[in-house]
């Protein structure tokens, strides 16, 4: 810093560091918050929308990224921020569409003979599936009666116990 008929005047180069420095923290804080936007996403819908590795180098040693590093990163994390967003709304619009169709499933049966929705497709996690059977089998439907049924879910494993393993 020079003193110029008693002001302070700062060189070019820390008004550039200073400058330098609030970008840096300015593009750390929006890459935290896609981040933490990015996992959200994933975990409020996992296993449905898959969680993918960051596309950073794993090799790479510790080093300090420069600006244009640092908005490559942060525009590479929006992209992927909105990728999400896109297969979450996909999928929430997918459950909802499952949902109706329970409904209708429910309301009239005969109208979704043998129809099957699996609890998944709901948001639901486990192995159950939602199907549309005759009551009483044959007599049933040839009678017309048919009734929706959840089934009891995750078949059992195969094979011995012994071959299973304890428990």
């Amino acid at each position: 810093m020079s003193q110029s008929s008693g002001q302070l005047i700062s060189s070019p180069s820390v008004a550039d560091a200073d400058g330098e420095r609030a970008a840096r923290h300015s593009l750390r804080q929006q890459i935290a918050k896609l981040e933490r936007e990015i996992s959200a996403i994933v975990a409020e819908g996992f296993p449905h929308i898959p969680a993918t590795a960051p596309d950073g180098r794993a090799d790479a040693a510790p080093r300090l990224l420069g600006l244009g590093e640092l908005e490559r990163s942060r525009d590479s994390l929006a992209a992927r921020a909105q990728q999400l967003r896109r297969l979450a709304a996909d999928r929430a619009e997918h459950e909802r569409r499952s949902h109706e169709r329970l409904r209708a499933m429910k309301l009239e049966p005969g109208r979704y003979k043998f129809a099957r929705l699996p609890v998944r497709d709901l948001g639901q996690g486990g192995c159950g599936v939602w199907e549309v059977r005759p009551r009483l089998g044959l007599i049933g439907m040839l009678a017309g009666w048919w009734q929706l049924k959840l089934s009891s879910g995750c078949p059992l494993p195969r094979g011995s116990r012994r071959a299973r393993g304890p428990g």
